[in-house]
């Protein structure tokens, strides 16, 4: 299974209304250093969309949507999750989720 895989496959994991960080998803593909290749692997579904992925679940560490991609904009973004239930707010001009109430928490920590 490629990192891309593992990535995907963790992120099908996410439940609705439920969030999860870049670097989450680096630890839990055994890769803990590697949150910026998390977002590249999911940046890399623009090529090829696969809705069975729900890249809009991931956002960096300090509950920021941190996407700059044209494809899907971090209003896209900030609306997918709302349309879950997930409360986002703008704060100077970046979107917003709390960690605290939202943070997805796997039963196991073991690299996939």
């Amino acid at each position: 299974m490629t990192f891309n895989q593992r990535v995907f496959a963790i992120v099908r994991k996410i439940p609705k209304g439920r969030m999860a960080t870049y670097g989450q998803i680096a630890a839990l593909v055994g890769s803990p250093r590697a949150a910026q290749a998390v977002g590249w692997a999911l940046h890399s579904l623009d090529a090829k969309p696969d809705q069975t992925v729900p890249w809009q679940r991931v956002i960096n560490r300090l509950g920021y949507i941190s996407t700059t991609c044209l494809e899907h904009t971090a209003n896209e973004q900030a609306w997918k999750l709302q349309k879950e239930g997930v409360e986002v707010t703008k704060k100077e001009e970046l979107w917003f989720v709390d960690l605290s109430k939202y943070l997805w928490k796997p039963r196991t920590s073991r690299p996939l």
